[in-house]
């Protein structure tokens, strides 16, 4: 039986990389946010 999560770089960065935040007026907010809060790391 396999476990829930079987990771894979290039689908976590086509999920939540910059690129895909970059896209959708949404993903830009999510970005927005995460400048004002001072995150280190934006996206994935």
């Amino acid at each position: 039986m396999s476990r829930t999560y079987q990771p894979k770089k290039k689908k976590r960065a086509n999920t939540h990389g910059f690129l895909r935040r970059k896209k959708t007026k949404t993903g830009r907010q999510v970005l927005q946010a995460r400048r004002r809060k001072g995150r280190a790391k934006l996206a994935v």
